[in-house]
């Protein structure tokens, strides 16, 4: 099962790379592209364990459902 949402995140954090080593060069405009980028990996991070957490859930109720069908 592939996660879009973990593709997005790799995609934001490769996107990410050259404003961040433009900013610690010293780079002010590049500093401020990667902070917001850095917020853009936070939300798709969130996602990501999101959708972890939801089929977690998922699997839990199958399970349940096929303990009640073997009785």
């Amino acid at each position: 099962m592939a996660l879009p949402e973990f593709e997005t995140l790799k995609r934001l954090v490769a996107e990410s790379e050259d404003d961040v080593a433009k900013a610690a060069g010293g780079n002010k405009a590049a500093g401020t592209r990667a902070r917001k980028k850095m917020q853009d990996v936070k939300s798709a991070a969130q996602e990501v364990r999101k959708k972890i957490l939801e089929g977690r859930g998922d699997e839990g109720d199958a399970s349940a459902a096929d303990d009640a069908a073997a009785e």
